[in-house]
């Protein structure tokens, strides 16, 4: 008896017409910016293999904000509310074979630049942590509302930290792990994996109730946005920072460094999405904020573009008397 080909078939017809749909969305995209859809995928690839070359060439964190960069694509596309569009669509086996595939499509140049880069265990562990975000669901069915250290009104660390809390033991093991082997750079990525995540927070913009409802002047709300995000970032990150700043007191220098830099890629993300409010952050934002994660002083050019962008954008929602 020959075997009943039909559930592949059929499986592999909706995982083609999954990405060929995604495919179509993301030159619409790109087309809505202005640019040949073409020309941006050629000058993407060109500019990602330039500048981690650069980033090889100048710091030996190199690797770690690689990696780091690949975990925050990621991430965003294991988000709860996709991942359940998918199988409601799909059925959960095709889910997971989609979601493979993609992580894996995400992966494959991050991985090539670090395996040319001669970085072959990082290469390989960013590789074993896709398949496994593909693959696996940190969702619960048991009704328990984790305690969190911050308050209702601001709502991206409320609801963002319950997504991700997972993420924070594991940063912190990592700085435990730093001081008792002394590996410095190890400890600098745990506090870069705490700012990468807090980012992941911002991008999604509200509903224009959640900005109107606020009794402030488009500055106002934007300082009270990067007050509060000042304040809870450091919360998260004080346990790496004062482990780093204790054990290795010789570097304070360059762990504040990091700090202060991390404190300014949050500024910036908040100010970015609120210059597109209340559309999303589009693609020529994006590249400008992924050129700044391998050139951190472009943050100091950003912070005023974005500033001003986002006044101009709250002024339809905000009361703008000072």
């Amino acid at each position: 008896m020959l075997p009943d080909f039909r559930n592949g078939s059929v499986a592999i017809h909706k995982m083609k017409h999954y990405f060929h749909l995604q495919f179509l969305i993301t030159n619409r995209k790109i087309k809505e910016t202005g640019i040949n859809p073409i020309l941006a995928y050629l000058l993407g690839l060109v500019a990602f293999l330039l500048i981690t070359a650069y980033l090889f060439q100048k710091t030996e964190f190199a690797k770690y904000i690689v990696v780091l960069t690949c975990l925050g694509l990621l991430s965003k596309l294991s988000e709860s509310n996709r991942t359940d569009f998918l199988i409601t669509t799909f059925g959960d086996r095709v889910k997971n074979k989609i979601r493979i595939l993609e992580n894996g499509m995400v992966s494959i140049p991050f991985v090539t630049v670090m395996i040319y880069q001669n970085a072959l265990l990082e290469a390989a562990l960013l590789w074993v942590i896709a398949i496994v975000f593909a693959v696996f669901s940190y969702k619960t069915n048991v009704n328990f509302t984790l305690p969190t250290p911050f308050s209702k009104r601001p709502f991206e660390f409320l609801v963002g930290f319950r997504k991700t809390f997972y993420l924070f033991p594991m940063a912190y093991l990592l700085t435990v792990i730093a001081v008792q082997v002394g590996n410095f750079n190890l400890g600098i990525f745990s506090m870069l994996l705490i700012f990468g995540t807090v980012l992941s927070y911002y991008p999604k913009p509200e509903q224009a109730y959640y900005v109107w409802v606020h009794a402030h002047t488009p500055k106002k709300f934007l300082l009270y946005k990067i007050v509060t995000a000042t304040q809870y970032t450091s919360i998260l990150v004080a346990p790496v920072l004062v482990g780093l700043l204790v054990f290795y007191p010789n570097e304070f220098h360059i762990v504040l460094l990091f700090f202060l830099i991390g404190l300014l890629f949050v500024w910036t993300i908040i100010l970015a999405k609120y210059s597109a409010y209340p559309n999303e952050i589009s693609l020529p934002e994006g590249m400008l904020l992924a050129f700044s994660v391998y050139f951190p002083p472009m943050l100091l050019v950003m912070i005023p573009f974005f500033y001003k962008k986002s006044i101009y954008k709250l002024k339809m929602l905000l009361d703008d008397q000072d």
